[in-house]
């Protein structure tokens, strides 16, 4: 079960070599040549690919003794005293062991946050971890300066400092009306505006109240957007479905492939269809080309322009091209510059939810959120869920060379889940430019990625299981289903699933506890030896067991805010900024040119000749 030394591994024979010291070139997972990976080891001491001029961290001098504002991690003492513990120690760290060792590392290592709407039990006693390195990730979350950069959050300081911003999607769910500042004045009661501008336009959706162009009541709504204006309100729309009798059904189109909006449309009837667009600027090309397309499709049924007030509003602060669209700016919910797409699903942007599951739900989720908020600001680091969670990613990523996580809800009402925090997460610490405009020389956030169990265990478990790869993993579920069909025989299966995963990736199954089953299944000799290599299991897989009572808005809004603020975390760890994504326009630029190009028959020798090739070939395909 032990991983080889930490300065060695095996080459594809399974002989064991020395590992050459990485080059300057190497990653930082290389540098440590693959101590305690917990099994999950490369074939072969060869580089494993990276982005070019990573520097090993090890080899920068550990005379450092106190954290300047903006110091890289590699910099950092303590960081560097956590490389050195997981260089000497992280080989010996075998979790079947730790368990047979400490009858008392379930409560060590896990908490549980009581709350008025259920409780939530995170268990992170199966990782690899013991006391003494959960004392070092804590301290390095000191010396990063989380704390301080916590208070500066949440004080309205403009942390996005690449767009002058300050970042308090925090202020959304302010239920305690406690005045949060920018630049001197109280946001609270702007918020608590629209908010109650959107309590009475549900009312009246809902109640009815609200005619369509031929009196009919509404009866569906599109939310039309992208990025963040979609994958908030459209994940939890799906996670909330069983609260929301009495509304509209909702549907969302984001993608610019008319497919999605066609297919939409031939569901629908213009008599009883409200659209939401939701574009901060009312300029974004995908959101506004659909947004048309949709206004034509009705107008070809109403065939009346001043009927476009009854089925459309808007999700923006640009308020004369709303008008320019058609709709009547007294239908235009705003939001301001210190809330950020990915943060936005507790401002106007859940409008669609707060139709589909009514406003009291709304705000439950809302109130769910600022219980993880407050839970984030007062509660000590030890204790403190989202920085607890931060910083076993920090150990995996930074420590053990982890590329990706795997978010695994066992609630097929959270189907989206993973997808949504795929941009939360990417699009917040997919960075390389630390905050003083210099390259990290460590890596930073992970590939995020899963879908709900079971469906994942019979397609990608497999390599969580057996692959080379470490990919610590999140479990998430209810302990009450929302269908409890078959005197509960359905859930009974799933939470016996859920169980089985986190404990199998723990053990493992050794050679001896492979060679029983094979000779009690009455298979022996050299049949016996050629399978049994295929069926043992190293174990040692990290994984996080995040247990909730049932999935209702408040527990699903402390969850969303929970991830929020371990990004957050790691952000600052890392040392960038966590709230721009400059990434996202660098192809949009690109796209503006070439889309001209597109109209014309002759061919295009303007780019690079793969570029080129393929405008080409799309010329003379096209109908």
């Amino acid at each position: 079960m032990k991983g080889p030394s930490s300065d060695s591994c095996r080459d594809p024979a399974g002989t064991l070599r020395r590992a050459a010291r990485p080059d300057a070139s190497a990653r930082l997972a290389v540098s440590l040549e693959g101590a305690g990976r917990g099994g999950a080891r490369p074939p072969a001491c060869s580089k494993a690919p990276g982005p070019p001029r990573l520097a090993s961290p090890l080899r920068i001098s550990l005379g450092f003794s106190l954290l300047l504002p903006g110091m890289a991690l590699s910099s950092d003492a303590r960081f560097q005293k956590l490389l050195e513990w997981h260089k000497g120690h992280a080989a010996g760290l075998v979790l079947r062991q730790l368990f047979q060792g400490d009858p008392e590392r379930f409560h060590k290592f896990s908490l549980t946050l009581n709350t008025d709407h259920g409780d939530i039990l995170v268990d992170y006693s199966k990782n690899l971890i013991t006391e003494e390195v959960m004392k070092l990730l804590i301290e390095l979350a000191k010396s990063r300066g989380v704390e301080s950069a916590r208070e500066k959050m949440f004080t309205g300081e403009k942390i996005n400092f690449t767009e002058n911003r300050a970042v308090l999607h925090i202020a959304l769910r302010n239920r305690s009306n406690t005045p949060i500042m920018v630049e001197g004045k109280d946001v609270v009661p702007e918020v608590n505006k629209v908010l109650e501008k959107m309590k009475n336009f549900c009312q009246k959706v809902r109640s009815g109240d609200w005619k369509g162009y031929t009196g009919k009541a509404i009866t569906d709504v599109v939310n039309v957007g992208i990025g963040g204006s979609d994958l908030g309100p459209l994940m939890v729309t799906e996670a909330l479905k069983p609260y929301s009798k009495g509304g509209p059904r909702v549907w969302f189109v984001s993608n610019i492939d008319g497919t999605h909006m066609a297919k939409t449309l031939a569901e629908l009837n213009p008599e009883t269809t409200l659209f939401i667009i939701a574009s901060k600027t009312f300029t974004t090309q995908e959101t506004i080309t659909n947004a048309e397309t949709a206004k034509e499709w009705f107008l070809h049924a109403a065939n009346d322009p001043s009927a476009v007030a009854k089925h459309f509003v808007a999700l923006s602060t640009n308020g004369p091209k709303v008008k320019d669209f058609g709709i009547d700016t007294q239908n235009m919910f705003e939001f301001w510059d210190w809330v950020g797409g990915r943060y936005s699903l507790w401002s106007a942007i859940g409008l669609s939810i707060a139709l589909h599951i009514g406003f009291d739900n709304f705000e439950k989720l809302l109130a769910g959120a600022h219980w993880m908020d407050n839970h984030f600001r007062t509660t000590p680091l030890e204790k403190n869920v989202p920085v607890l969670l931060a910083m076993l990613g920090i150990w995996y990523i930074n420590c053990y060379g982890a590329e990706t996580h795997a978010l695994l809800p066992y609630d097929q009402y959270m189907h989206r889940f993973a997808a949504y925090f795929q941009q939360g997460d990417m699009e917040s610490n997919g960075k390389y430019i630390t905050k003083k405009g210099t390259r990290v020389d460590y890596n930073t956030g992970p590939i995020v990625w899963g879908e709900p169990g079971t469906n994942g265990q019979h397609a990608f478990y497999q390599l969580i299981h057996q692959g080379t790869r470490m990919i610590p993993c999140d479990f998430l579920i209810p302990v009450q289903t929302q269908n409890p069909i078959r005197k509960g025989l359905h859930h009974k299966i799933l939470l016996a699933n859920f169980l089985a995963q986190t404990e199998a990736l723990m053990k493992g199954k050794t050679t001896d506890e492979a060679r029983k089953e094979l000779q009690a299944a009455g298979m022996s000799g050299d049949a016996l030896e050629k399978l049994l290599p295929h069926k043992v299991f190293e174990g040692n897989r990290p994984t996080n067991s995040i247990v909730f009572t049932k999935l209702n808005p408040f527990i699903l809004g402390a969850l969303i805010a929970m991830y929020e603020h371990k990004i957050f975390v790691q952000g600052v760890v890392w040392d960038i900024n966590s709230y721009d994504q400059w990434g996202v326009e660098l192809g949009k630029q690109l796209a503006k040119k070439i889309e001209p190009e597109l109209e014309t028959d002759a061919p295009v020798t303007s780019h690079d000749s793969s570029t080129n090739g393929l405008i080409n070939f799309i010329k003379k395909h096209k109908a």
